[in-house]
């Protein structure tokens, strides 16, 4: 029997005439939050850590100096650079990125299992959750453990999202448009974030003090629990997926296997989308997430050290405008801190402008181009030349306070070119993998693939990079060889990666 308008509209995005309806408004929004804070949380950390770490070492470098050790030598041990600094770090960067890997891939599997909304739904409100704990933690232990949890629910909401929309939205171009356009949202949450930890930095004075303090990096955490509270009204109102529902209710929904993902039908897909997801996500990682420790700190860009020197001179001047005390010195450090935290981020949002310009055009060209590889390779082999060759610039120029303005161009388009494969994923995925595998396919070459394989790029830049005291040089050009070694294997593993058919329900 055939479906009537009615049961059209509650269990699809669509009207029967081919518009949004109201379910399919909701769910493109609720969607696209999801997408924008996925973003938003992945970007953050790179923005934190470096004040992040030196405000929760301070207790473990009391307990050295009360040990004996002289206080020189203890600072020296958490500065910037220094062995404990760096292995935080490097456990901060890649350790929740093995946890979202794994709980993701469970996610997905779940994801099958009982239904797209549900786990979407819940892996919203885990991380809106972890990151506001995240912000009152006294401890890097306890920053790690809420980290993990913020990417676990990260890399679960993807995968529950994609599959969710290709399942809505059975028409081709309609389902092309749709995911094109709510993962540009992506890109915003990237704005977001840069905007969100411009102003913390910028009114960290005035904002009511957490554990005592008034920290710029406390309030950039706690600001991802904004996603989950659209959701908390939204959700009544969202629909499961149709394809999803209509066959588990049938009892024809297979049950799903990890296994099976590595059956002759589908070994190809599942191994070579794994490894070019995770070289879309190294080039990201491996050097453009680096770029707040390059600029940053004591041997940073010449213009982002002026500003934090000019900071520290205008607190000293109203205080003595106003009859006070110059401010002490740790203040004074603080000041410093901020002003340098709002500069990078002021960079770092021209990524994201350029990352959501690439996301536009990346919908645009899905919408036209029907061959995926060659889709990918529009995007994929600009980024093999101009991420490498700008890293590598900008290793030369870290004294030119000039060159800021060129930075800010170069990783303009270094954005646009690398952050549009992520897109890219979201469109091509769900063709690949049939319903019952669907959330488990996508999970296991998003979470495996892009946020193990490719977060891991952060890692070797971070480990290969090492030096007492930080060397910014040395993390730009590792950087460059990092992420030009992740761009030349996705280029080249391309070759192999299937063209799916033009239909998502199977």
């Amino acid at each position: 029997m055939a479906a009537s308008p009615d049961s059209f509209a509650r269990t699809s995005g669509l009207t029967p005439s081919g518009r949004l309806s109201t379910t399919g408004w909701l769910v493109c929004a609720i969607a696209a939050i999801g997408f924008a804070f996925d973003i938003y949380e992945l970007l953050m950390l790179p923005l934190v850590i470096k004040p992040a770490i030196r405000d929760l070492s301070k207790p473990l470098v009391d307990a050295l100096v009360q040990g004996g050790m002289s206080a020189a030598d203890a600072a020296a041990l958490w500065s910037p650079g220094g062995p404990s600094y760096v292995g935080w770090a490097r456990t901060l960067f890649f350790v929740p990125a093995i946890a979202g890997g794994i709980f993701g891939l469970i996610g997905g599997y779940l994801t099958d299992l009982l239904g797209r909304r549900r786990v979407l739904t819940f892996s919203i409100l885990l991380y809106a959750f972890a990151a506001l704990a995240a912000g009152f933690a006294t401890s890097l232990p306890q920053l790690l453990f809420f980290r993990c949890l913020v990417f676990i629910g990260v890399c679960v909401e993807f995968v529950a999202a994609v599959a969710w929309l290709a399942e809505l939205f059975p028409d081709r171009e309609q389902r092309e448009r749709v995911l094109g356009w709510t993962q540009a949202f992506s890109s915003l949450g990237g704005l977001l974030v840069g905007s969100a930890n411009v102003l913390a930095a910028r009114f960290a004075d005035i904002l009511p003090a957490i554990q005592g303090g008034h920290d710029a990096w406390r309030y950039t955490l706690i600001s991802g629990v904004v996603p989950a509270l659209p959701l908390i009204l939204i959700r009544p109102f969202l629909p499961e997926s149709p394809v999803w529902a209509e066959k588990k209710a049938a009892g024809t929904l297979k049950r799903p296997s990890i296994r099976e993902l590595f059956s002759p039908a589908l070994v190809r897909a599942t191994v070579v989308t794994t490894l070019v997801f995770a070289a879309s996500y190294g080039i990201a990682f491996g050097a453009i997430q680096q770029l707040p420790q390059i600029l940053g700190g004591p041997k940073g860009h010449a213009a982002i050290l002026q500003a934090a020197k000019g900071a520290q001179a205008d607190a000293v001047a109203r205080a003595q405008e106003r009859g006070e005390q110059p401010p002490a010195p740790g203040k004074l450090k603080s000041i410093a801190g901020n002003a340098s935290d709002e500069a990078v981020a002021t960079v770092t949002i021209y990524q994201e402008i350029g990352g959501l310009v690439g996301r536009v055009l990346l919908a645009f060209a899905a919408l036209r181009i029907v061959g995926r590889r060659f889709l990918l390779r529009l995007f994929q082999i600009p980024a093999l030349i101009i991420v490498p060759l700008l890293f590598w610039w900008i290793s030369t120029q870290l004294g030119n306070a000039g060159s800021l303005p060129w930075i800010k161009a170069g990783i303009f388009l270094a954005g646009l070119v690398t952050v549009s494969q992520f897109s890219f994923w979201g469109n091509y995925i769900p063709l690949v993998f049939p319903t019952h595998l669907r959330g488990t396919g996508e999970s296991f070459a998003a979470n495996i693939g892009g946020r193990v394989l490719g977060t891991a790029a952060a890692w070797l830049t971070l480990t290969l990079s090492a030096a007492t005291p930080p060397d910014p040089v040395r993390i730009a050009l590792v950087g460059a060889g990092v992420a030009g070694a992740y761009a030349l294997v996705g280029a080249i593993l391309t070759h192999w990666l299937p063209e799916p058919e033009s239909g998502v329900e199977h």
